[in-house]
């Protein structure tokens, strides 16, 4: 009896020890690692996930959306949730533009997943189907894929503008536009699958800013459509397009493209040798130091003007010339010997006040700032190559706010790319307002330099085939030789074209460059001038683009005018605005071309060619016009088309 009790008293004192045990593990469980545990269960069965927030969009000045955000969807699929898997399955096929088979394929898995990205409107009508996960997806859309992409850029693979790959406006603004992420908790069934919980929001997610841009869609549409044929039709390496409004500093358009169409943000960011574009700018120092007086001559040596170290040529030699006469036929003689009377620094100073040497100031990442050495670096020939054009890098940026200040009445604006800025909630966060940088030259010196540059548009001037029928145009060709891996290549050159339009009160400046056309003449004169006298005409003949047509009264008396054979651009029929009815000859009936189905820039050239002036109402393909096709309408008549996105492509 007393082993006996020896044991019970053994099993009582281990039952009373595993007992303590259990409770002390418990009061530690619950007590000290309670939440430790109850993380894990926590984490287990929820999940903190990020909420995407709506990045801004971009809108052009006219408020056209060029950049936008949609939400799309990812499709998840529990086939053992369906009711009627036969029915849901055909209608989830037909829904989402899915092959039957694909569908029933996936629904013998555990879970079916369909990536997409799928509309709103494909996805509504399965969000009352059981057993059907809807997963929102913000995704960046451009309307149109190829238009300002070198100013616009792209957005990264990470969605963000500011790395993996983005680039231009998108990767500059995206502090602006990329808003801030919310939070929310989600939860998970015993399959590790997520659904949602009704307090699942933790922090909402606030929406990116929306940004209007200088932009205008209509002049940017016509830039990129001339600057491609051209490159084309001149079989050139490439060349650029920068339209910009003087009186505000507002970049309108912006065009780069090379001959293998790739587009690189080349206007702002690589230089080339301007050539007689420049020689206005010596002009500017020649009237504003008091250098040359009116009426004076020069001789022009026969075309051929020897230098200690070089000779200087003239395409279109003169026996005298003066100042005038110079800058209207581009006069490479004349221009160095009227610049040797410039003191080196005065040549500089005036160089450097238009903004050559320096970023403009425009909103673009990795802006070049040209080149422009001090006089204390310059060798015995450098003043006469500057007058001309030489030993000085710009961009078309440079040039375009360089005669935007010309335009100006002397005052130098800094350009911009950015209008307004606008919350989320629609209100104005910023306004751009023109900011003078400095004061060039006098008011009075301005209007000199324009009727300078408006002889060059004269008959017998080097810009003549731009000349406009019903407008006055001051303008300004420049033909230079290329510089290719440090030195002048032979047979290269690169033609370029200023335009300040009307040559009173400009409106718009417009720069064109064209890296070494091969085809035909490479002179600006042939190329880039009359290309640039095609763009204008299309301004015209467009309603929406940001011209003050009030103000339009700067008409010029055809009779003045060389008659030109045939347009050396794109539009060969063009009504002048205002467009008045001839009483007297009432413009004969076109039919309207069907345009259907066919891509927005080709049906707007098609339509222009046939005389019509255009709205364009959305973005894509064609999917009707107004007047409709196949109707007779009078020369000059607005044609209304109207766009669709092209259906997107399922796999």
């Amino acid at each position: 009896m007393a082993k006996l009790s020896v044991r019970l008293r053994v099993v009582e004192i281990g039952l009373g020890a595993a007992l303590l045990a259990l409770v002390v593990r418990a009061a530690q469980v619950q007590l000290f690692e309670g939440r430790k545990y109850a993380a894990a269960a926590k984490a287990q069965r929820t999940e903190r996930v990020v909420l995407e927030a709506r990045r801004g969009t971009l809108f052009d000045r006219h408020g056209l959306g060029l950049a936008l955000t949609q939400e799309t969807y990812h499709v998840g699929i529990a086939p053992n949730e369906l009711r009627d898997p036969t029915r849901d399955a055909a209608v989830i096929a037909r829904q989402l533009r899915l092959a039957p088979h694909d569908v029933e394929r996936g629904l013998r898995r555990r879970y079916a997943w369909f990536a997409g990205p799928f509309t709103t409107a494909d996805v509504q009508p399965l969000r009352s189907t059981r057993g059907v996960h809807l997963e929102p997806v913000l995704r960046r859309f451009y309307p149109s894929a190829e238009f300002a992409r070198a100013v616009i850029g792209r957005v990264g693979e990470d969605g963000r503008g500011g790395g993996g790959g983005g680039g231009g406006l998108e990767r500059l603004l995206d502090s602006l536009l990329a808003g801030t992420p919310g939070a929310a908790v989600v939860l998970k069934d015993r399959e590790g699958r997520e659904y949602e919980s009704p307090a699942r929001v933790i922090a909402e997610p606030v929406a990116g800013n929306d940004v209007v841009l200088t932009l205008d869609a209509e002049l940017q549409e016509i830039a990129q459509r001339a600057l491609d044929d051209a490159i084309d039709n001149m079989q050139a390496d490439g060349g650029d397009v920068v339209m910009l409004d003087p009186r505000a500093g507002e970049i309108l358009a912006v065009a780069s493209r090379r001959a293998d169409g790739s587009m690189r943000p080349s206007a702002f960011t690589e230089t080339f040798e301007p050539g007689s574009l420049a020689k206005i700018f010596a002009a500017a120092a020649l009237i504003r130091f008091d250098r040359v007086r009116p009426g004076e001559h020069v001789s022009g040596e026969g075309g051929r003007y020897r230098l200690p170290d070089r000779v200087v040529t003239d395409e279109h030699p003169m026996p005298s010339l003066t100042l005038a006469d110079a800058i209207r036929v581009s006069s490479n003689i004349a221009l160095v010997k009227f610049a040797a009377r410039l003191h080196p620094d005065e040549q500089y100073d005036v160089l450097r006040a238009f903004g050559f040497g320096s970023p403009t100031g425009v909103e673009f990442p990795a802006e070049s700032p040209g080149r422009l050495r001090p006089p204390r670096e310059w060798s015995r020939p450098s003043s006469a190559s500057l007058a001309i054009g030489y030993e000085l890098a710009v961009t078309p940026i440079q040039l375009a706010a360089a005669y935007g200040a010309i335009a100006n009445n002397g005052v130098l604006l800094e350009p911009t790319l950015i209008r307004e800025i606008r919350g989320p909630d629609g209100t104005v966060r910023y306004r751009h307002r023109p900011e003078p940088v400095r004061r060039v030259v006098t008011s009075e010196v301005a209007v000199k330099l324009r009727d300078l540059l408006r002889g060059v548009v004269d008959p017998g001037g080097t810009g003549e085939r731009a000349a406009l029928a019903n407008f006055q145009l001051a303008a300004k060709t420049g033909t230079a030789r290329r510089v290719v891996g440090g030195h002048y290549a032979a047979g290269q050159y690169t033609a370029s074209f200023a335009a300040l339009f009307p040559a009173d009160e400009p409106q718009l400046v417009v720069v064109m460059k064209i890296d070494n056309p091969q085809k035909g003449s490479y002179f600006a004169a042939q190329t880039a001038a009359p290309v640039t006298r095609s763009m204008l005409e299309q301004a015209l003949a467009a309603r929406t683009v940001a011209l003050d047509r009030a103000r339009l009264s700067n008409v010029a008396a055809t009779t003045d005018r060389v008659p030109l054979d045939e347009p050396d651009g794109v539009v060969p029929y063009v009504v002048p605005w205002p467009y008045v009815p001839d009483t007297a000859s009432t413009q004969p009936a076109q039919i309207v071309p069907d345009v259907t189905n066919r891509p927005l820039r080709d049906a707007v050239r098609t339509l222009h060619r046939h005389g019509f002036h255009v709205v364009v109402k959305g973005w894509g393909v064609i999917h009707h016009t107004w007047p409709a096709a196949g109707e007779q309408a009078a020369a000059g008549t607005t044609v209304t088309v109207f766009a669709e996105p092209p259906p997107a492509r399922r796999p």
